[in-house]
Formats: C-alpha cells, structure tokens, sequence
C-alpha cells in the first residue's frame, strides 16, 4: 500500500485513496461529522443564549463569546470541510481552497487560543488584583478584541507571504501550516509559533489561574482562622475546574507543539501520514468542549439555556447567588467570597 507523504501543494489533490482502506475513510469522517455536529450546535447555543440575555453581557463574557464565535468559524471553515474530503480520501477542493482552508483554521485557530488566555489574565486581574487596580470595562474588553484579532492575523497572514507555507497534511485530507517542510524558513516560523502561540500562553493561563486558587486556599485559611465555616467543596470544585481548563488546553495543542519540536529538532526522522493527522484531530475537537468548559457549567448560564431551550417552561432559577461566575464584581467586596473566585 503506497503512502502520501508530502504535505506541498500540488500533491494528493487528484489522488485516490491510498493511505487506509476505504473504511478507514469513512470512519474518519463519521468521527468529523460528529465533531463538528456539536461543535456548532454548542456554539450556536452559546452565542445566541448570550446574545439573548442581557444579564450574561458582561466585560469578562466579551471573551467567551469571542470564543465561541472564533470556534464555531474554525469548524465551518475546518472540521466541516474536512468531513468531507476524508470521506472521499483525498482533498477534491484543489490548491486554493487548501490554502483557504489553512488560513482559516490557523487563524480562528489561535484566536481561540489567545482569547483563553486573555480570558485568564483578565479573571486574574478582577480576583486578585488590589481594589480598582485594573478593574476590566467594556472599552478595555473591546481593546483586548482587536489585540486578539491583529495579532492573530499577523500569524495566519505570515505563511501567505512565503514565511512558512500551506498545505495538505497527515493522511491529505486536510490542510494547515506545512509542518514538515524541511527547510530553515519553516523552522523559523515554526519556532516563533512554538514561542507565540505556546509558551506565553501556557504560562499565561497557569499563572492566572494558580494564582486564583492560591487566593481561594488563602480565604479560607483566614475564615477558619477567625472561626467561620469555610466551603471545601468549592475549593476542589474551582480546583477541578482549573484542571479541567489546563488539561482541555494541552489536549488541543501540545500534540501540535511536540509534532512541530520533532520537525525541528530530527528533520530525519520519518512521521506517518497518520500520526502526522493526529494532532489536527486533536486541535480540531477543541470547539467541542470549550464551551462545555467555559459556559455550560457555569449555573447562570447554565439557567438561561435552559430557559431559552424549553422556551420559558423550565426555569432553573434559584435565589441563591451563583457560585460559578467569574464576572462579579469583587473590587467592590470588602472581602472576597470563595464562591466568588471560581474560574467559569
């Protein structure tokens, strides 16, 4: 069975079937439909459930809607593409939409990305900085928008002009940035991307929210101390809900991170067309569980999707003040509650 092992362009566009059999193929593309079937429905809910209710229209939900806008474009513009071509084992579209379809989900791609981790620095900012020090408005969150979206652009826009290039990838079926291409011009890129769209938002993301469960485990050390009662059940609730988050993110891009250090590290060694698929797959299931993540285990959202699903007949409203939101405004508490700090 010959293999494909080019990811240029010009190659694998009018080619047949011949890295899996037939079934293989189809079972790729079943998996696809599936992610990208809830991929969109997930976001859809999201936004039109935000859109709906003005009390979830807040500064720090500016960037989970930016999520889910920029996730949902990743799966029209990606994973809903490649159901398709994987189903017919090759990339029919031709060249251009190829490197169409790689711009596109490298830039919703890192949009999402960069908006997770601009989401932490902000829910950083509003827990734990001193009262007013950086309190977040809308104009600041519209500001943080357009970094994301310029800076992001710089990134996809780069491969267009010759740093680095599009084109197919693993078993063909896709396309994106042309990771194996041996040569010093992708290891540049590669290695700038590595720096950009990794390191600084690994670190990012784990300081904010490291810091955010090292002030929750504080509270509560200084509540039991002056006698009260403090809830244990939130701190490992917001802890597994850290975990959750860092996790979901380095099941999204650490397979990209390590496929692309290999490229630069061994140029040599030899990467199968399937394990070269791999951390596409991986990237593209990432619009699947944000939102869950991010939003739907959240209690108020959570009311309102709800509502807005049975059209008012259930109402999950309680009196009670929602645990789960990052949005409160603690820079005007006099003293944090625990239930306050939780990360979604």
């Amino acid at each position: 069975m010959e293999n494909i092992t080019s990811s240029h362009l010009g190659d694998g566009f009018s080619a047949k079937p011949t890295i899996f059999p037939r079934s293989g193929y189809s079972i790729l593309s079943f998996l696809m439909f599936l992610n990208a079937t809830f991929s969109i429905f997930n976001n859809l809910l999201v936004i039109g459930v935000t859109m709906k209710y003005p009390q979830l229209r807040n500064p720090i939900n500016i960037f989970i809607l930016n999520l889910s806008f920029s996730d949902l474009l990743m799966t029209l513009c990606g994973t809903s593409i490649v159901v398709s071509t994987t189903y017919h084992g090759y990339f029919y579209l031709g060249e251009k939409f190829c490197i169409f379809q790689g711009f596109a989900v490298n830039y919703f791609g890192i949009v999402s990305l960069w908006s997770l981790t601009i989401l932490a620095y902000e829910r950083y900012n509003v827990v734990c900085e001193p009262v007013g020090a950086m309190k977040l408005s809308t104009q600041r969150g519209y500001q943080g928008l357009a970094f994301i979206w310029l800076f992001c652009l710089i990134w996809a826009v780069a491969p267009l002009f010759g740093w680095s290039s599009y084109g197919l990838e693993g078993v063909q079926t896709s396309c994106s940035i042309g990771w194996e291409e041996r040569t010093w011009n992708n290891y540049s890129y590669l290695i700038a991307y590595f720096l950009t769209c990794f390191i600084i938002p690994v670190a990012i993301i784990g300081f904010s929210y490291g810091s955010i469960m090292r002030l929750l485990t504080k509270l509560n050390r200084k509540i039991e101390e002056q006698g009260g009662k403090t809830n244990r059940e939130e701190e490992l609730r917001v802890a597994l809900m850290v975990f959750l988050m860092v996790i979901a993110f380095l099941i999204c891009w650490l397979p990209y991170t390590i496929f692309a250090l290999i490229v630069i590290i061994k140029p040599s060694l030899y990467i199968s067309p399937l394990a070269a698929t791999l951390p596409a797959y991986f990237a593209k299931t990432s619009p699947v569980y944000n939102p869950i993540i991010y939003l739907f285990l959240n209690k108020q959202f959570r009311q309102c999707a709800v509502q807005c699903l049975t059209c008012g007949h259930i109402d999950l409203s309680a009196p009670e003040e929602d645990s789960a939101s990052m949005a409160a405004p603690v820079e005007t508490q006099a003293v944090l509650k625990p239930s306050q700090v939780s990360p979604a």
